[in-house]
């Protein structure tokens, strides 16, 4: 994880609907810290700092220092509200504290490489469909990946991969196979394009029809 983010945070004593508002009025995000042995706390965070940290995909899944005065904690990003209309304005956050020793739960997202290069796609003219963008993963904060790559490129026309199937990071558990063989989801296919699945049809209904045509006419003689 090459990647370092620091937010800056302020605690805030009013509490409520009213005023949340004024902060957001501010131009300030309210949020709040919570988890470990620690006490809940209610903060705020410039919201222009925070959309900022937010074009960067790595932030959703990285160990994030919030600088709450001169105190600084380690924590990750859990839930974001975003406006209902407008997605680029963030109404709320919560953050998580994280401990060295505990495992934590983390939606990690997956980066896909080898598409143009497999069988499927560069000599067939298939098309890759992603079942899933991110996984959640359970690990320790140090093992945490930015992401997790999913190798396509062996790949042909009808082919898939699950999550069995993904080569994971060391330490780093899929949560949904900790659940049993029959959570082991589709993660990626390739398949023909829409069109030339229904040119293939017709082409095969067309050869039934001259077939049976050719019976009866050999029938009739």
């Amino acid at each position: 994880m090459s990647d370092q983010f620091t937010l800056n945070a302020e605690v805030r004593d009013d509490k409520g609907k009213g005023a949340s508002r004024r902060l957001r009025r501010q131009g300030r995000v309210p949020g709040i810290i919570y988890g470990g042995s620690k006490e809940p706390v209610v903060i705020s965070v410039d919201h222009d700092e925070l959309v900022n940290h937010l074009k960067n995909e790595a932030f959703f899944s990285h160990i994030l220092d919030i600088k709450v005065g001169s105190k600084t904690e380690k924590a990750v990003l859990k839930d974001l509200q975003r406006h209902v209309y407008k997605p680029t304005v963030v109404e709320h956050l919560d953050l998580q504290r994280i401990s060295a020793k505990e495992k934590l739960r983390m939606q990690v997202p997956l980066h896909f490489e080898g598409e143009k290069e497999c069988p499927g796609v560069k000599l067939n003219g298939g098309v890759v469909t992603h079942d899933m963008v991110n996984v959640e993963v359970s690990c320790l904060p140090k093992d945490l990946p930015e992401y997790i790559e999913v190798d396509v490129s062996t790949l042909d026309i009808g082919d898939s991969l699950h999550l069995s199937d993904i080569k994971l990071p060391s330490g780093v558990e899929l949560v949904e196979l900790m659940h049993g063989d029959d959570h082991d989801q589709q993660v990626v296919s390739i398949h023909q394009p829409r069109a030339a699945k229904e040119d293939l049809e017709e082409d095969e209904e067309g050869g039934e029809g001259e077939e049976e045509e050719s019976k009866k006419e050999e029938g009739g003689e």
